[in-house]
């Protein structure tokens, strides 16, 4: 589409009104930015995971098996191509079993998606003193790792399927 025709705040209440049709579709649950809401949308109807509570610390939705997953999704894009997931705080508390991870390109659609196990993230992250939180990147090379498993198919269906 061409946006270039729209006044500022004719692009502004077209972002607010999309927003607010995806809270009513069910896919974000927040007024933040939608990476995070549609990623752990999208693990959940993919998996039949139950959603936690926004309030829940440590993990976002929890597996029929009891497994707690913490979900991070990544946007990169033309303007950045880091993929670096947002902070994950108290690794150390084992509050997560799982980290399910999905990286979006400029149009959110999906480039790739893991189910990547607690003690390879934590193996992986680098403290970030400043924040009292861990980083961790999802970069290509962590899909060869052990244990990891490549759900990609499984997140491009259910985006798909919206």
């Amino acid at each position: 589409m061409d946006f270039s025709k729209y006044k500022t705040s004719d692009l502004l209440s077209f972002h607010c009104g999309i927003n607010e049709e995806l809270r009513n579709r069910g896919i974000l649950r927040s007024a933040n930015n939608p990476t995070g809401d549609l990623s752990e949308h999208l693990f959940c109807k993919a998996f039949g995971w139950e959603q936690a509570a926004n309030s829940v610390k440590g993990y976002d939705a929890i597996g029929q098996n009891g497994e707690r997953y913490q979900i991070k999704g990544r946007r990169v894009h033309k303007r950045n191509k880091s993929r670096q997931l947002s902070s994950i705080r108290n690794i150390d508390q084992n509050q997560f079993d799982v980290l399910a991870s999905v990286l979006f390109d400029d149009d959110y659609n999906v480039i790739l998606a893991a189910l990547i196990p607690h003690k390879l993230v934590k193996s992986q992250v680098r403290y970030r003193a400043h924040t009292n939180s861990n980083l961790f990147f999802f970069r290509d090379s962590v899909m060869e790792k052990e244990g990891v498993v490549d759900v990609t198919a499984q997140i491009q269906f259910a985006l798909s399927e919206l």
